[in-house]
């Protein structure tokens, strides 16, 4: 049964960092595209970031460029979102997603229509 586990979420400072982990079970990382959404209270879920299957491209929402970077450990069926100079508008609980119905294109790898598994999330807080 394929499963998607999340960790890493707290409460940091603003300017902190934070590594956020996808855990998948059940399948093989090569064989998905994975992505990482969040949604803050009242919000739509909004893509973050995304990682194609053979790990040969990545997309990041305007919003996190320059600050979030995402990657994948295959071995240990782990996918990462490190996240650096954090702000409070980055507060929301954090989903990782899975999907493997289409070839890797930027134009959806950020949109959560897309995605067919979905993780619980971990909550990331930014206050002071």
């Amino acid at each position: 049964q394929l499963q998607l586990v999340e960790s890493g979420g707290k409460l940091v400072q603003p300017g902190g960092s934070l590594r956020l982990s996808c855990n998948a079970s059940g399948f093989t990382l090569n064989d998905y595209h994975i992505a990482w959404f969040r949604q803050a209270p009242g919000q739509e879920r909004e893509g973050v970031s995304c990682i194609s299957r053979n790990g040969a491209n990545t997309n990041y929402a305007d919003s996190v460029k320059g600050r979030f970077i995402i990657s994948k450990d295959v071995a240990k069926s782990t996918v990462v979102l490190q996240m650096y100079n954090l702000k409070s508008e980055d507060t929301a609980v954090y989903y990782c997603a899975a999907t493997r119905r289409y070839a890797y294109r930027d134009q959806w790898s950020l949109n959560r229509n897309y995605y067919d598994y979905w993780g619980q999330g971990t909550q990331v807080t930014v206050s002071s």
